[in-house]
């Protein structure tokens, strides 16, 4: 065990939330979750929890100061594409400038820095992608994920680790955006028609999974970039029928469709997803099966109604 202190930013979020569930499991960790908001919005874990804003430099800087962490983990960004493609100055503040000021305060204090990253950073044209693959990403935040690669670089030789992953989803307490199972199961399950592309492909990502990833690269203090995703290549058409056969919806209920049938500000890349030998061989990565992790998620979300 390396790293013990662990800084968790953007703990709110669906994989801040798995992570901070993930680590509360060992008691050799000493987490401190941070978030923008007030309060934490999950409940338990074994951490402590503090409000952040990562763009506010003095802030950051006092969290260094009082907690001394040995890594963070960076899990704050700005990840609704379209948002990022049109409000470009908040996108590149938050996704990229937060994480140059990070990366300085690892390499000034000793810490490491773990770096969330993502499919985007290709251009879709021959996935699913190995880890020396060549970035092109197509839209804005593919672009400002790229560039805060190269600004987790900063926190100093051996001292980085970028984390790329695929189509999170999952479940989370007061979330603040949805992702798109959850969106799938919400519409089908009221009934709703919904249009879902047939020719974009990716590797969905079960939160739970990712974070057990990160896990493991703290553990066993990986350095250098990793691709930890699903394992199972499927079009978002095929997503939503394998939602609907496992919360047992109507798959009438989908239309197929092409991309050029969205209105959507952003372009997004044709066919990603990773190829994760990498995080298999080097990690002992082993993500759940996607229809195992669906019946996990109506599980979940059984026990939360049941309990509401």
């Amino acid at each position: 065990m390396l790293y013990r202190r662990v800084l968790v930013t953007g703990a709110n979020g669906l994989l801040g939330q798995a992570l901070v569930r993930v680590l509360g499991r060992f008691p050799e960790y000493d987490v401190l979750a941070t978030g923008i908001q007030a309060q934490p919005r999950f409940r338990g874990g074994s951490c402590g929890y503090m409000a952040l804003d990562v763009n506010r430099p003095d802030d950051l800087k006092r969290v260094f100061q009082d907690f001394s962490p040995d890594v963070v983990v960076n899990c704050a960004a700005m990840t609704h594409v379209d948002a990022c493609e049109t409000e470009r100055q908040a996108c590149w503040r938050l996704n990229v400038d937060a994480v140059d000021l990070i990366a300085r305060l690892c390499l000034s204090s000793g810490a490491r820095l773990v770096q969330l990253s993502s499919d985007f950073v290709f251009d879709g044209t021959g996935g699913p992608y190995r880890e020396p693959d060549r970035p092109l990403p197509v839209n804005f935040y593919g672009k400002s994920k790229l560039a805060a690669e190269n600004a987790a670089r900063g926190a100093g030789i051996d001292q980085w680790t970028v984390v790329r992953t695929a189509l999170v989803f999952g479940t989370g307490e007061q979330l603040a955006r949805s992702n798109v199972v959850l969106w799938m199961i919400d519409e089908l399950s009221r009934g709703r028609s919904i249009r879902v592309v047939t020719d974009q492909v990716r590797t969905p990502t079960w939160a739970p999974d990712l974070a057990f990833g990160i896990e493991r690269i703290l553990r066993f203090g990986k350095t250098g970039t990793y691709h930890v995703s699903g394992s199972e290549i499927v079009s978002i058409h095929e997503l939503a029928v394998d939602v609907a056969r496992a919360f047992d919806f109507d798959e009438a209920l989908i239309t197929p469709i092409d991309s050029s049938g969205l209105t959507q500000a952003a372009v997004r890349p044709a066919r990603t997803g990773f190829i994760i030998l990498k995080a298999e061989s080097e990690l002992g990565y082993r993500p759940t099966p996607l229809r195992d992790a669906l019946t996990r998620i109506r599980a979940e979300l059984t026990i939360s109604q049941t309990a509401g």
